[in-house]
Parts: structure tokens; sequence; C-alpha cells
């Protein structure tokens, strides 16, 4: 699946998703856990991660993490029941790498899964990118945009086109 823009946050369209903005990636009964863009604009600055143990055993709604930003200190819900068998240690250092990058770089743990079919109780990313587009929608008061990736890249390139057409990109166009 195609990844997905509301508004100007990204939902990966390979992952699944909670109501509290955690994400999911699942390969062979392993979850790679993290926030959502939603989540760590939200959160501002994260100055702090306080990770979990490697072999702790935790239950889908347990807190996984906290996140400490500027602005507060948040929990991080495991989305799925296993155990812990891998965190991201660059988060120590780095704490703002879930600022610059939530989706790769700014993962939070691995989990081994103890029943895979508890994906089913998550969102898929358009399910997601639906509700994060009514809490936007409440937030701002006003209608957003919901567009795939690919749909940002034809407006883009459109932009572009009517800007050169208007002489937009330094000398005038004749």
């Amino acid at each position: 699946m195609e990844d997905i823009y509301v508004d100007n946050y990204l939902v990966k369209g390979d992952r699944y998703y909670t109501k509290e903005h955690e994400w999911v990636l699942v390969r062979n009964g392993i979850a790679e856990v993290g926030i959502t863009d939603y989540a760590q604009k939200q959160l501002g600055d994260i100055v702090y991660v306080d990770l979990p143990e490697v072999g702790k055993e935790i239950d889908a709604g347990d807190t996984l993490a906290n996140i400490e930003s500027v602005k507060n200190v948040a929990p991080v819900y495991a989305p799925v029941t296993g155990k812990v068998v891998q965190v991201n240690e660059d988060l120590k250092d780095e704490p703002g790498l879930i600022n610059d990058d939530p989706y790769d770089a700014g993962w939070i743990a691995v989990v081994e899964m103890n029943d895979p079919t508890e994906i089913e109780d998550l969102m898929t990313a358009q399910d997601y990118a639906e509700y994060l587009k009514e809490i936007v929608e409440e937030e701002k008061e006003e209608e957003v945009e919901m567009k795939e990736e690919e749909e940002l890249l034809e407006d883009y390139i459109e932009d572009l086109y009517e800007r050169s057409e208007d002489g937009g990109f330094g000398e005038e166009t004749k």
C-alpha cells in the first residue's frame, strides 16, 4: 500500500497502527514498534526515551516506553503481546531521531509476538489515515486533505510546471 499524507502528517502504508498513535511493522512474527509522525509532532522536541529492557514480557496495552519532550512525558503503549527482543540503543544518545525519522531510524523496540493474529485488532494504514483525518479536522476546525504519495508528487510537478509557465523560476520565460 502507498504511503498516505493526512494534511502534513505521514502515514506509512506498510504498517499497522493504534488509536494511541503507535505503529507496528511486522515481519515473520517480529513486530518493530514506534510512534507516528503525528505523535512526534504533537510531542515536540524529544529529549529522552525511557526504553524497555530486552527480555521484558509485555501485554498489548501495557506501557512499553516513555518519551520525554520539552512539552511533557508520554507513554508508548505496546500494540502487541510478547517479549522485547531488541531496543533502539541509538535513542539513548539521540532521542531526536524520533522527531527526525519516526518510521525508520526512530523505531523504539522490537517485540517477538506471542500471537501474530493480534495484528488483526490494529488499524491498517488506510484506517489510521481516516482516523487521523478526523482528529486533525477537529483540531483545525476545517477539512484537511488525505493524499497518497503518488498524488502529492503529481501535484508538486504540476505546481512546478505552472510556476515555470508564469516565470516563477528566476528568469522570465517568454
